[in-house]
């Protein structure tokens, strides 16, 4: 696409985005933002029941054009290929400026990363939680909260001062 093609294909996804929308039933909702210029982006994440395939993609969020074109953009392209867990992880920020240009990249890189950023921490998060279930860690999480047991932390009060 030349240069006058990918501003009016990122105009066309700012003002009419085909996947900013909550997904209710999400394996994960990972909030990303810029806090340099506002930009903010939560990614919905659902992954098929097999847990290897992004089922669906979505977002919510708020910004520049290119933040949140670049969100839509890039969940076009997850959501239609149906991009493996492995495939989000392993894609590097090259990707944005394939999609929507070098330019736009170069002009505002956090903006135009922020989406693909804020999808690998969803995948991330997902992969960490399964590991999370399959370990049993959360059962013994949920009896440590119930005896008032506390691991991985020193209490406050059981200092080396307190001896």
């Amino acid at each position: 696409m030349d240069k006058q093609e990918l501003m009016e294909q990122i105009v066309e996804h700012y003002r009419r985005p085909r996947h900013r929308h909550p997904l209710p039933d999400a394996d994960v909702t990972m909030p990303g933002g810029n806090p340099g210029c506002g930009d903010i982006v939560t990614i919905y994440l659902k992954v098929d029941p097999e847990g290897g395939v992004v089922a669906q993609a979505s977002f919510e969020g708020e910004g520049c054009t290119i933040s949140q074109a670049a969100a839509d953009i890039l969940l076009d392209v997850v959501n239609e290929e149906r991009w493996t867990l492995e495939e989000v992880l392993e894609t590097d920020y090259h990707l944005m400026e394939e999609l929507i240009g070098e330019e736009a990249v170069k002009m505002r890189p956090r903006c135009a990363t922020l989406a693909l950023g804020t999808l690998k921490a969803a995948v991330t998060k997902y992969l960490r939680d399964r590991l999370r279930r399959e370990a049993g860690l959360e059962v013994v999480e949920a009896e440590n909260a119930r005896f008032g047991i506390v691991t991985g932390d020193v209490p406050l009060e059981n200092t080396a001062t307190d001896h």
